[in-house]
């Protein structure tokens, strides 16, 4: 049987388990509130302390971060391992590539030769790799393709002699002679003597 007299230390132990006694445990309960009764009357309920609060940065310091939360689990960002090799090795597949294409042209095979023309230009945007396709097109009379790869490698060296003469063939063929004239035009500028073109040249004013 509990007493209704308490020592100031009893009292403040006992208002906190008055707080923190579950309802589940009925005798318990029933105990404190009659003691606290005798002691403090009806408001004993007004005159328990408030419990005290865990300071912010306490909770903060022993938290521990969520699966999801934002910076857990995260490895600190660090650049990208390999990626000058991948390119060092995309740039010498790119070189095989055109060779092959080199030695199909060679035998004279022009369509296959443009299949690996095509899979090196998507490895590496090379000048001679466009002018060797254009060749490739010429051959297999598809002329605007030629016209294309010509104008993507004047992009990449705007002074290129392959791929001016061979868009003037191109352009000739497509009877843009106008246009043809300018690149040959251009062309002699760079090299005037050059006899391949100059003999174009009098095939385009007789035209």
């Amino acid at each position: 049987m509990l007493s209704s007299v308490h020592e100031p230390g009893e009292k403040v132990t006992l208002l906190a388990t008055a707080w923190s006694v579950q309802p589940t445990d009925g005798a318990v309960s029933s105990r404190m509130t009659k003691a606290l009764l005798e002691k403090d009357g009806v408001n004993w309920r007004q005159k328990l302390p408030p419990i005290p609060t865990v300071p912010v940065s306490a909770q903060t310091r022993w938290s521990v971060p969520s699966a999801g939360a934002p910076g857990a689990n995260t490895p600190p960002a660090t650049a990208p391992r390999g990626e000058p090799a991948q390119t060092a090795a995309g740039t010498e597949r790119a070189r095989a590539l055109k060779e092959e294409g080199n030695e199909l042209v060679k035998k004279g095979n022009h369509k296959k030769a443009v299949e690996k023309y095509s899979e090196s230009l998507q490895l590496n945007q090379e000048c001679a790799t466009y002018t060797n396709r254009a060749l490739c097109y010429l051959a297999l009379k598809q002329y605007k393709e030629a016209v294309q790869d010509c104008t993507e490698a004047l992009r990449l060296d705007p002074k290129n002699v392959k791929a001016l003469y061979r868009r003037a063939q191109a352009l000739k063929e497509l009877k843009d002679y106008k246009s043809s004239i300018a690149d040959i035009k251009s062309l002699l500028k760079t090299e005037p003597k050059n006899t391949a073109a100059l003999r174009l040249l009098q095939e385009l004013n007789r035209a």
